[in-house]
């Protein structure tokens, strides 16, 4: 540390390291088909001018950009990032989640309770979107202890 410091301040700067907000975050994508029912019918969707997305009625492919933000409590490795992309990648590929003709908001919604149920207690940070161009950030807290998934 600066020598010029004197000794309140690197106490502050400690402590700051010390109750830091630690994350990690890992990025995939994956291929899926989507719709939104709604969109074909709706007015406020179908609307037949400049602004119709009633073509997101129908089935259509995206790529989606996954990126999950986790809470780690140490800075070695508390969890291995490679090993929690496989894991999520995986989650995919073996059939436990499948993209459907969700949103992005539910898509997000469907991973984070896998992973809050693998690493309980724990925020994370979920971002779905399609194609890499829009999509969501879903932000699951458990700051208030009425939000913990354990007893």
């Amino acid at each position: 540390m600066e020598k010029n410091m004197n000794q309140e301040q690197r106490e502050k700067i400690e402590r700051c390291k010390q109750y830091a907000d630690r994350k990690i975050w890992v990025t995939f994508r994956k291929e899926g088909i989507h719709k939104y029912p709604a969109a074909a019918s709706d007015p406020a969707l179908a609307t037949g001018d400049e602004y119709d997305v009633s073509f997101l009625g129908v089935p259509h492919r995206h790529i989606f950009h996954f990126r999950v933000w986790i809470d780690v409590f140490h800075n070695d490795r508390d969890i291995e990032f490679i090993q929690f992309k496989r894991w999520l990648e995986k989650l995919y590929a073996g059939g436990t989640l499948e993209l459907n003709f969700k949103s992005c908001e539910m898509i997000s919604d469907d991973l984070y309770l896998q992973i809050a149920q693998r690493y309980p207690d724990r925020a994370v940070w979920i971002e779905v979107a399609e194609d890499g161009e829009n999509g969501a950030l879903i932000k699951y807290e458990i700051s208030r202890p009425s939000l913990s998934i354990v007893n």
